[in-house]
């Protein structure tokens, strides 16, 4: 399977800047996976597509300020920093630009010395591994010095960092957001319960994987980053009821997606768990837990292109997407959705 297969040509002005003023006034692009159909609506229609006893799974994960800038403390030179993984309380391994300039035994300053920082490691990709130092609660220090780490084709800067993040953001972790949850909002939400659909939190802590490109020309040669997850057994219990009943489990996003599909038994049926996962959903997957799917629209030639095909169709999905751009949908992370059933 080549990975030529899942390119579009998208125009730049199509790809959004900025977040709409309301969430939910997204435009919804309903795609029928079966027969291929479009249907073109906004994104708080998505009650008319929800039936009482469905299970909508969402990601609950919160995205930290993970940029931080700062100098190097021997020479003053600039550097910037991607927190990627907490390894340990106050070992981080991150992205540094320059990567040259941050040897092991670099000691780096932050916000004038509230935060210091001392490379310890070089890891998997040329990523470093950064012990710091500090007085105080680490969270707080990173709220007050850190930004959003926006995509690279977000250009504007983003006036309210809480646009970055979903309505219902719990648990601090991601270096990026799970942008299908970008939509909804507390009101939404609320009347989609009260029509008697179950909404079962999930986490997984998202990567800067998700914006990695596929280098290879041969889809199945590609390796995935691996992401933490964790299933609570309340979780659990509301998805394989739903299932038991005959019910659609529903996931929002591909990190839904690939936190359920990575923790079923071969059956479908979910137990509590956690871990690491680097599971690769491309076409010919077969899939264990989700019916449907609400997602935005990703980028050509990207792992969450071809997760959508697998569930869809690639042909389904391709002809979609030049719908969409047809039709002048906003992409990306701030862009409109996709529902697919």
């Amino acid at each position: 399977m080549d990975v030529k297969d899942f390119y579009y040509d998208l125009p730049e002005e199509l790809i959004a800047q900025d977040p709409l003023e309301k969430r939910s006034n997204s435009r919804l692009m309903v795609l029928d996976k079966e027969s291929g159909d479009v249907t073109h609506r906004h994104f708080y229609d998505i009650k008319e597509y929800l039936q009482p006893g469905d299970c909508l799974v969402i990601n609950n994960t919160k995205v930290i300020p993970a940029r931080l800038y700062g100098e190097r403390e021997e020479t003053g030179g600039k550097i910037e920093i991607l927190l990627l993984k907490r390894r340990s309380d106050d070992v981080w391994e991150t992205l540094v630009k320059p990567g040259k300039k941050a040897k092991i035994g670099t000691r780096l300053c932050f916000g004038g010395g509230l935060l210091r920082g001392e490379v310890i490691d070089i890891v998997d990709e040329g990523n470093r591994l950064i012990q710091f130092s500090y007085e105080g609660i680490f969270e707080e220090i990173l709220d007050q010095l850190g930004q959003m780490p926006l995509p690279p084709y977000i250009t504007h800067e983003l006036k309210d960092k809480n646009r970055y993040q979903t309505v219902y953001a719990k648990y601090d972790g991601s270096a990026a957001a799970p942008t299908a949850g970008l939509h909804f909002t507390e009101e939404l939400l609320q009347e989609i319960r009260q029509m008697g659909v179950t909404i079962a939190e999930v986490t997984l802590h998202v990567g800067l994987g998700t914006f990695r490109p596929v280098k290879v020309e041969n889809v199945q040669d590609h390796h995935m980053h691996s992401e933490f997850f964790q299933i609570s057994e309340e979780a659990a219990t509301q998805i394989n009821q739903a299932r038991a009943g005959g019910h659609r489990v529903i996931s929002v996003g591909t990190t839904s997606t690939r936190t359920l599909e990575s923790a079923a038994e071969a059956d479908g049926t979910l137990r509590a768990k956690s871990g690491w996962t680097d599971i690769f959903i491309y076409p010919g997957y077969e899939f264990k837990v989700i019916d449907g799917l609400i997602t935005n629209f990703h980028l050509p030639e990207s792992t969450l292109v071809m997760l959508v095909s697998a569930l869809a169709g690639r042909e389904h999905v391709m002809a979609a997407y030049e719908e969409a751009v047809r039709q002048k949908y906003r992409f990306f992370s701030f862009g409109d959705a996709m529902l697919i059933l």
